[in-house]
C-alpha cells in the first residue's frame, strides 16, 4: 500500500469515528484500530490528535480548492465564473465525500486554530465572488446560501430529496446568470 493510500485509510477511519461516535470519541488509538493499523504506524503519518484532524481539514479543501478552480478555469464567461464555480463545487463537494466534512467538525470541536486554512480558503474565495462582475451584496448572498445549504447537509437539518437539490443547484446557476 502507498503512503498515500495508507493516509487516506487513516483519514477516511478518522472521519468514520467522528461520523458514527462523535468528536469526542476520536482518538488516536481508535483510529488506527478502526483502519487496521498499528498505532505507531498512525503516528509515522500523523503525529498527533491534531495533525490527524489538520490532515482531514488538508484532504478535504485541497479536493474543494481543485475543483472551484478547475470550474472556474473551465467557465468561458468571466461574468460570475467564481460563483457559478463555488456553487458547483460546494455543491459536489457535500454529495462527494460526506465522511470528509468530519473533519470540520472535529476541528471546530477539538481545536478551532485548525480551521486556519478554510478561513483562509474562504477569504480567496469572497474575494473572486466579490470581484466577479456580479453586484457584490448578490454575489455573496449566493455564497451565504450554498453554505447553508452543505451545513444542513453536514449536520442533517432538513436535507433536501435530490430532485429539490438539484433545482436549486440550477436556480442558483441559473441568478449567477441574471446581472
Amino acid at each position: 500500500m502507498s503512503k498515500q493510500e495508507t493516509q487516506d485509510k487513516i483519514l477516511e477511519a478518522a472521519a468514520g469515528i467522528v461520523q458514527s461516535d462523535g468528536i469526542l470519541d476520536l482518538t488516536l488509538e481508535g483510529t488506527a484500530k478502526r483502519a487496521g493499523i498499528s498505532k505507531g504506524g498512525l503516528l509515522y503519518h500523523f503525529p498527533s490528535k491534531d495533525a490527524l484532524i489538520g490532515g482531514m481539514i488538508q484532504h478535504l479543501m485541497q479536493r474543494y480548492k481543485d475543483f472551484i478552480n478547475q470550474e472556474a478555469s473551465d467557465d468561458p464567461s468571466q461574468q460570475g465564473k467564481w460563483t457559478r464555480s463555488f456553487i458547483k463545487g460546494t455543491f459536489q463537494q457535500s454529495s462527494a465525500d460526506e465522511s470528509m466534512d468530519a473533519g470540520l467538525m472535529a476541528a471546530a470541536g477539538i481545536n478551532p486554530d485548525l480551521l486556519k486554512p478554510v478561513q483562509e480558503a474562504y477569504q480567496g474565495w469572497q474575494s473572486n465572488i466579490e470581484h466577479d462582475g456580479l453586484e457584490p451584496v448578490n454575489a455573496t448572498i449566493l455564497r451565504l446560501a450554498v453554505d447553508g445549504l452543505w451545513f444542513s447537509e453536514i449536520f442533517g437539518l432538513a436535507p433536501l430529496n435530490e430532485t429539490r437539490r438539484q433545482r436549486v443547484l440550477e436556480r442558483l446557476i441559473q441568478l449567477t446568470r441574471e446581472e
